[in-house]
């Protein structure tokens, strides 16, 4: 097979094994799996809610998926809906009708996001114990959804995002800080209102905690001022994080008047608040497996819940592609080795890229050289870091193909400045926004 042929050939095959996995994330399929209604009676997995009890249905939400969500409760709840406001990433607005949908920053808020959830916040506080609010929830929302605590500006928030993203923090400890700088995370979005409360998420987060995903607006949360502040010293950030914050964090610490904890497991606000779980990253990793298998691979799970550094977790995907060119093992070809999750870039240099693109350019580098190989990387959201590409492709050849251009991957790498070095290599996979976010994707093909 000529080589262009077989290139052109893998290209497609990722294409069908991306869209399979998007498809079973599509968070409007999510939602009707998710919320079933006869009549007056809606069912959501063992619970069921009777509208005639309710005087107001109403939905607030944010993230990247949750416009799509937004359009499918509409179609299920019809004109019992009443209104309701849901904060998306720029670009990621679909139509809705009663719904409001307003675009905002991220993964660095804006003032678009602080002026939206102002009003989602003042919104959800006029509502009473006899109203029924939906909130749906996905990947991103705790960027789009900044409210800062009294004495806080934006600019704090903003400096200390940019910090943690920077640093290479995990998602978990990055929320830990953003939910004590804020009034709407880490369930106080639930403490804000009297309404009954049912959130419909979709997980962006390995593992799933609830309180974790956008930071946990309606979750009980576990972790603590304290917590907070050893994030940032852990990263070295303490000194570098804006006076205000750090002022904010230690008087919640020593527990002082006016900075009163998150609300905590077992508070009794919570039992008018159910959480349902509607999609995740193991849905999408096993329809990709499914869709490689009908496609003629041997497929293997690796993990749904991959975590660390980019450049690390790489070096485990090519020692795997090695075994398996070199030893048939742990799967023998033709195979598609899977994996899911959310790692991490630790930031030393000024270029330009993301965690997905990271990934691929550290295992072009480990698999230089083997035949019939390729690694691919995407973020589901289609937008992988601050850059329009979802992720890359590479294989065997991709490092030499570079360095004949005169380009030198090492550097890329220790520069974090893989966008422009796939540019030039045609090597992107650009999907434009998904209307989804479940994580990452991380696949090795062997032919």
């Amino acid at each position: 097979m000529q080589i262009g042929v077989r290139q052109a050939r893998v290209r497609a095959l990722l294409n069908a094994l991306f869209q399979a996995g998007l498809q079973a994330v599509n968070p409007a399929h999510a939602v009707r799996r998710a919320v079933k209604r006869a009549g007056d009676l809606l069912q959501l997995g063992p619970r069921r809610y009777d509208l005639r009890r309710f005087d107001r249905v109403v939905a607030v939400g944010a993230g990247k998926a949750s416009a799509g969500m937004a359009a499918a409760l509409e179609a299920i709840l019809r004109d019992r809906l009443e209104s309701g406001l849901v904060v998306v990433k720029y670009g990621h607005a679909v139509p809705t009708r009663r719904i409001e949908v307003q675009e905002a920053g991220h993964p660095v808020p804006d003032q678009a996001g602080r002026r939206a959830a102002g009003r989602l916040l003042r919104f959800v506080a006029d509502l009473s114990s006899k109203d029924l609010l939906f909130v749906l929830l996905s990947g991103g929302a705790s960027s789009l959804l900044p409210v800062p605590w009294p004495g806080l500006t934006l600019f704090d928030k903003q400096r200390t995002t940019q910090l943690l993203l920077r640093s290479g923090a995990r998602i978990q400890d990055i929320n830990a800080v953003r939910k004590h700088l804020s009034a709407i995370k880490g369930g106080r979005l639930a403490a804000a209102t009297k309404a009954s409360v049912v959130s419909l998420i979709l997980s962006d987060v390995p593992g799933d905690q609830l309180g974790a995903i956008g930071s946990g607006p309606t979750a009980p949360d576990a972790t603590t001022y304290r917590d907070a502040v050893a994030v940032l010293h852990g990263h070295g950030l303490w000194e570098r994080v804006p006076a205000r914050v750090r002022a904010c964090l230690e008087r919640g610490r020593m527990k002082r008047r006016g900075c009163p904890e998150t609300p905590k497991p077992g508070a009794s606000l919570f039992r008018r608040v159910q959480n349902h779980l509607i999609g995740n990253n193991k849905a999408l990793v096993g329809a990709v497996a499914r869709a490689a298998q009908h496609a003629g691979l041997k497929p293997l799970i690796l993990s749904t819940t991959l975590t660390g550094e980019a450049s690390e977790a790489a070096k485990v995907f090519s020692a795997i592609a090695r075994e398996v060119v070199e030893r048939d093992r742990p799967v023998s070809r033709p195979c598609c080795v899977i994996a899911g999750g959310e790692l991490t870039v630790s930031v030393r240099g000024s270029g330009r890229g993301g965690r997905a693109q990271e990934f691929a350019l550290a295992a072009a580098m480990e698999i230089d050289g083997l035949p019939r190989v390729w690694v691919a990387a995407l973020g589901t959201d289609g937008t992988d870091g601050p850059t329009d590409a979802a992720g890359a492709v590479v294989d065997g050849q991709t490092a030499a193909r570079a360095r004949r251009l005169g380009l030198d991957p090492g550097y890329a790498l220790r520069c974090n400045d893989a966008y422009p070095l796939f540019k030039k290599l045609h090597a992107h996979i650009m999907t434009g926004p998904t209307g989804t976010n479940v994580n990452d994707l991380y696949l090795l093909i062997a032919l």
